[in-house]
């Protein structure tokens, strides 16, 4: 499930496609189409000598979090292509050193193994691999389980909804998020994040009335206090649940309150979610062919692919395959031009 990496093709009759490239042979196209890095736009900090300091010795389970943490961050800065190697060496590296535990540590180790397994299926989502995506989710759902993990498991489920919805497959959507709000302590915040990706599934069938009830709950649950210490999706706040709600009513047709949930959101969005600025940013572009007219909506396109470059993020390039397509009647305008331009410049062609 490490077959390559999805990259953007714009076909012979104009059309842009997705395909899987071997990972070595993309990077290398990239290279001599930029002749620049990838990383060019990102800052270096001059890092100065220091002297070593000395570690405390860690046990394996909490080493392997720690390394684990270090690339989502990598993932938040470079997006999954950097990464996604290196998490799956990892999963072995795991498979390895459980073969030679037992008792509590080859239990501690399997739930670590099902924390990177989930890790593997958001960077292929992300990536655009939504098969590779959908086998890593089913793994880590497997792990959680044996380990007794029950938060983990609730909070994959819903992951998993949330990738049936980026796969147009509006029931399961909708059948996993219930599920996962049944697996998940109720009022929690993973119930919380159960009913937002439930909600978008109610969308994507055109019940508006029932996504918006959802996500209301939604907003509810998180508004709740609780006694116990946020744990798996701190990030899910009230920011959040509206940019998602914002998708949802572009899909209905709601283009200008899809805007305005949009810039909300992205208000709230702290400065270290890049990617997540970029998704925002592109599915906002494709209200706004609607809302504020096809010069705002290129420009905003414009801003949404120079993250998509930095990042890899096929979720963004997605949403700008999909602005494009809404562009092309309106050829002819400079801003349109541009954009569009800019765009078919980060695209394989077909030849």
């Amino acid at each position: 499930m490490d077959g390559g990496v999805r990259a953007g093709c714009r076909t012979a009759d104009g059309r842009i496609i997705f395909v899987t490239m071997p990972r070595q042979a993309l990077a290398q196209g990239i290279s001599a189409v930029s002749g620049v890095s990838r990383l060019s736009g990102l800052a270096v900090p001059e890092v100065q000598a220091q002297p070593p300091t000395p570690m405390p010795e860690l046990h394996p389970v909490e080493s392997l979090r720690s390394l684990r943490r270090s690339l989502v961050e990598c993932d938040n800065v470079l997006g999954p292509r950097e990464v996604v190697a290196t998490a799956q060496e990892h999963i072995q590296l795991i498979q390895q050193l459980r073969r030679d535990a037992d008792g509590h540590d080859r239990q501690a180790l399997l739930q670590v193994l099902a924390e990177y397994a989930e890790f593997c299926s958001w960077l292929h989502h992300d990536g655009g691999d939504h098969r590779a995506a959908q086998y890593w989710a089913d793994r880590a759902t497997d792990w959680a389980s044996a380990c007794g993990d029950h938060d983990l498991t609730a909070y994959i489920t819903a992951r998993k909804a949330q990738l049936a919805g980026d796969m147009q497959e509006s029931v399961d959507a909708v059948d996993l998020a219930d599920y996962a709000q049944r697996l998940a302590r109720p009022g929690s915040r993973l119930s919380a994040m159960g009913a937002v990706y439930g909600a978008h599934g109610h969308a994507l069938l055109g019940d508006e009335l029932t996504a918006q009830h959802t996500f209301d709950r939604a907003l509810a649950l998180i508004a709740e206090p609780s006694e116990a210490p946020i744990g798996r999706g701190r990030w899910l706040d009230a920011a959040y649940v509206e940019a998602q709600r914002a998708r949802s009513l572009s899909l209905l047709g709601r283009h200008h309150e899809a805007v305005a949930g949009f810039e909300q959101a992205l208000r709230s969005l702290p400065p270290n979610f890049r990617r997540d600025r970029g998704v925002y940013l592109a599915r906002s572009a494709i209200s706004q062919v609607v809302a504020n007219g096809p010069e705002q909506a290129a420009a905003t396109g414009e801003a949404a692919l120079a993250i998509a470059v930095i990042t890899g993020s096929a979720r963004i390039f997605t949403e700008l395959a999909t602005l494009d397509g809404l562009l092309q009647r309106c050829r002819g305008a400079t801003e349109v031009d541009r954009f569009r331009d800019a765009l078919d410049s980060h695209l394989l062609h077909e030849v």
